[in-house]
């Protein structure tokens, strides 16, 4: 009797790690279940397009995410972001960028951010980044760059890109940008925060007020970079990507409008004919 019902024990786990398996979502099938999901704040929001932003702030993080359609076969954007040459041209449209260049490894990216002017890279912060890519799969994407250490105790700085596609024109993307922060960065956020940024804010609203503080920053800065990928795509030369990304942070000045188009044209002009060359150059 007892080797009975342990054989029906063992049966019952065999059915239950079976069904399990079964249901089981790949990636993809995951990123389009958060599509399902999303889609009445996707179709009605503040941003005039498909896209959703989220943000979360612990003592030691900051996140910002993105969920978004983009109007570009899957095929086209997986090419365009699995490519690690690519990223360079798209992170430098951001305006904190000032240099970006694949490094002596493989998968190295030498990144310096700085100030919203043209600046020297003397007086900016380099940043070393991991660029990887999930292995190939024919209806998922995902690619990350990390860094391990910033300026001013930031530290764990990634990028996190995922794709799937909707239908032939569409693919549905979720991006994450996070970063840790320890007391030095803290006091460095509090004091820009309290002077420079004491107007800024970011997209998502509480008690009807949009958010300020660092987590208004994280979401402005999550927007740029998504807006930077998506004028990246959508233009083959350096001049119209940075028109296009300018064009795009101008749909919302309250939170992005930082200096006038000749003055950003300008420094992305110096800044992506830096760039060309390494540092040791």
């Amino acid at each position: 009797m007892r080797k009975a019902h342990t054989k029906k024990v063992w049966l019952l786990a065999i059915l239950m790690l079976l069904a399990a398996v079964a249901v089981a979502q790949t990636p993809g099938q995951s990123l389009l279940a958060s599509y399902q999901t999303l889609a009445p704040r996707l179709e009605h929001n503040q941003f005039g397009q498909p896209l959703v932003l989220q943000s979360t702030q612990t003592d030691k993080t900051l996140k910002g995410e993105i969920y978004a359609v983009v109007d570009h076969p899957f095929g086209e954007f997986k090419a365009g972001v699995n490519d690690a040459g690519n990223w360079c041209d798209i992170l430098i449209l951001h305006l904190n960028i000032k240099y970006c260049h694949k490094g002596a490894r493989p998968d190295q990216l030498v990144v310096f951010v700085g100030r919203k002017f043209d600046q020297p890279l003397s007086d900016a912060h380099e940043l070393d980044f991991a660029w990887h890519a999930d292995p190939d799969d024919e209806a998922y994407s995902h690619v990350t760059l990390v860094a391990p250490n910033g300026p001013l105790s930031t530290h764990d700085y990634r990028i996190s890109l995922e794709s799937a596609p909707l239908d032939a024109g569409h693919t549905f993307v979720h991006l994450s940008y996070s970063y840790g922060y320890g007391l030095t960065a803290k006091l460095a956020l509090q004091t820009y925060l309290n002077t420079l940024g004491s107007d800024k804010v970011g997209f998502t609203t509480v008690d009807g007020q949009p958010v300020g503080g660092v987590r208004g920053l994280v979401e402005r800065n999550t927007i740029r970079y998504y807006l930077a990928i998506e004028s990246w795509l959508s233009a083959p030369q350096p001049e119209a990507r940075m028109l296009n990304w300018f064009t795009a942070t101008e749909r919302y000045p309250r939170q992005l409008h930082e200096m006038a188009q000749d003055e950003y044209m300008n420094m992305k002009r110096n800044e992506y004919r830096r760039q060309q060359k390494p540092l040791d150059s």
